[in-house]
């Protein structure tokens, strides 16, 4: 996993983007269950991600992620 400025950065994104509650954002949150996004919300998530970290997050790469770790994981791969 990064480190903890990046997970901070992460969790900014998520708190703007999903209107949830910072102590929410932890890595076995599940979007859907937990945080109570959608699909539109998850792709202005990705978005802002992208934006945030310069990176770029292709579809196919989204399928399977349902928690903020493995959300999180996906970014850091990518850094």
């Amino acid at each position: 996993m990064g480190d903890d400025a990046t997970f901070e950065k992460f969790k900014k994104c998520a708190v703007d983007v999903l209107q949830v509650p910072e102590d929410k954002v932890v890595p076995e949150a599940s979007f859907a269950d937990d945080l109570n996004a959608d699909s539109l919300d998850l792709v202005e998530f990705v978005m802002a991600l992208e934006e945030a970290f310069s990176i770029t997050v292709d579809e196919t790469e989204l399928d399977g992620i349902d928690t903020v770790g493995q959300a999180y994981d996906l970014v850091v791969s990518k850094l």
